[in-house]
């Protein structure tokens, strides 16, 4: 979490320094009192005060180069999905494995959780279990690829946390999911 708000406050810092933008305010219009001293040719004309022009205020900014070293090299992760009633490791899948991998393995402090969802097909119990084997599937494969298990956290929320609620196949398989959270050193002996 922390992380994140590191990521966010970088951001922040990268789009409030692309681009400096000069006010220019526009001039007063003229009020009353002025306009009849000009029209009134016996008047003489005292010339207006001439305020000093400020100069716009300068935002320190970081450069941008230094904000993408710091920040990790993978920051969202993709959920990786599972046919129906499975919960063998798809072709598909395994991009996003090597992925999750390789971030792990360059980020050797952070842990992570693997949640397994299911879609609503099934009763509550049948869910809860598929999507737990789903995530141990899914450790199982990131063990493999040079992993500490002890680094890798699990979680099944069955069919109770559903990215789509319409009840369609293209829908059903947005549901069908191991997500991954990426966890800090101090969180991870929680669950």
């Amino acid at each position: 979490m922390k992380r994140f708000f590191v990521l966010v406050l970088a951001l922040g810092f990268i789009f409030a320094g692309c681009a400096e933008k000069q006010v220019v305010k526009p001039e007063q219009p003229a009020t009353q009192e002025t306009a009849q001293k000009a029209a009134a040719p016996e008047a003489k004309a005292e010339p207006a005060p001439v305020a000093a022009k400020e100069e716009p205020k300068r935002v320190e900014t970081v450069p941008v180069k230094e904000v993408v070293e710091a920040k990790p090299a993978m920051t969202t992760l993709e959920n990786i999905h599972f046919d129906f009633d499975k919960y063998d490791i798809r072709d598909d899948a395994k991009p996003v494995l090597r992925g999750v991998s390789d971030w792990l393995v360059k980020n050797k402090s952070s842990k992570m959780l693997l949640e397994g969802h299911c879609d609503e097909r099934g009763t509550n119990e049948y869910n809860l279990a598929l999507g737990e084997r789903r995530a141990k599937s899914t450790r199982d494969y990131l063990v493999s690829s040079g992993v500490g298990k002890d680094r890798l956290d699990m979680i099944s929320f069955g069919e109770e946390k559903p990215l789509c609620k319409e009840q369609n196949e293209e829908c059903w398989q947005k549901n069908r999911r191991v997500q991954f959270i990426i966890k800090n050193a101090a969180e991870g002996s929680r669950k």
